[in-house]
């Protein structure tokens, strides 16, 4: 996976929406523990796009499988249709600015084999810096005929994800602090699954939330250790940041497994061993 086939800019896209055929667009904003965004999608959006909630059709019921599991295949797979998804038509992802939630619907769509399937680079803000303009025009999607396949890209539960801390390169994408087990203001416990790496997401992007040029992301994850040949996997708190910094190796042409269930499922079972501080043991 390259980078041109992960995500795109502002510029790209107005061309493409001018083309002979314009991608689906999909507005997935979302705000961690914050308000339901819809009534700002309702507010403004681009023209044509879908409205999909991640928390009610991204993700299942909250429980023993994390904060943010993974959806029913089939309901999901309804919901993209629902949003006007083709079967391999080209789709592209929004959200508000910081990506976690447009990788987030990137991620799903890519592992239940969607082929065509992009992230608007830097999201609604650089869209709208780009002169790109906003609609509150409703938007009733024609019906798609995406169907789900899971299993196009590499998925993690417990077991295979401290394995891959032994054996390849765990990446903790959360921020430092809830890593080293500093604080922990959402899930029960604090620290780091032995052996992961502390690498934040937001490291992924320069100020203005678009993503570092691939040869700069491909040097920080080879400083991690993220080299050729070795396996590499990625959680965080839910599996939300971590599909954004799945997306950030793609752009670096670096694969990877995202551990879907994250620290809020690894933590869930005290049986799981834990570590604190700096260092990954």
């Amino acid at each position: 996976m390259t980078a041109n086939t992960a995500i795109l800019s502002a510029a790209e896209l107005r061309n493409e929406l001018a083309g002979s055929r314009p991608p689906v667009l999909l507005d997935v904003r979302w705000q961690l523990g914050g308000p339901d965004q819809r009534p700002a999608y309702e507010a403004g959006h681009l023209a044509g796009a879908a409205y999909v909630d991640l928390d009610r059709e991204l993700a299942g019921p909250a429980g023993s499988g994390g904060r943010h599991p993974l959806p029913d295949t089939e309901a999901f797979g309804a919901a993209m249709r629902r949003a006007g998804v083709p079967a391999d038509g080209p789709v592209v992802v929004y959200d508000g600015g910081q990506g976690w939630a447009a990788a987030r619907a990137w991620w799903l769509l890519r592992w239940t084999g969607h082929p065509n399937v992009r992230v608007l680079d830097g999201g609604l803000a650089a869209w709208t810096a780009a002169g790109g303009e906003l609609t509150a025009e409703r938007v009733i999607p024609v019906e798609g005929d995406f169907k789900p396949n899971p299993g196009a890209l590499g998925l993690l539960d417990a077991d295979a994800a401290a394995l891959r801390a032994r054996e390849g390169v765990l990446l903790d994408a959360r921020a430092g602090e809830r890593y080293r087990g500093e604080v922990e203001p959402i899930d029960p416990v604090g620290g780091h699954i032995p052996g992961a790496l502390s690498a934040p997401t937001t490291e992924n992007v320069g100020p203005d939330g678009r993503f570092l040029p691939a040869d700069a992301l491909r040097a920080r994850f080879t400083a991690l250790g993220a080299s050729e040949g070795r396996p590499v996997g990625v959680y965080c708190g839910s599996g939300v940041s971590g599909a954004h910094e799945v997306l950030a190796l793609a752009v670096a042409g670096i694969e990877s497994d995202l551990y879907a269930g994250s620290w809020s499922h690894w933590c869930a079972d005290p049986a799981r061993p834990v570590a604190t501080g700096p260092d990954p043991q």
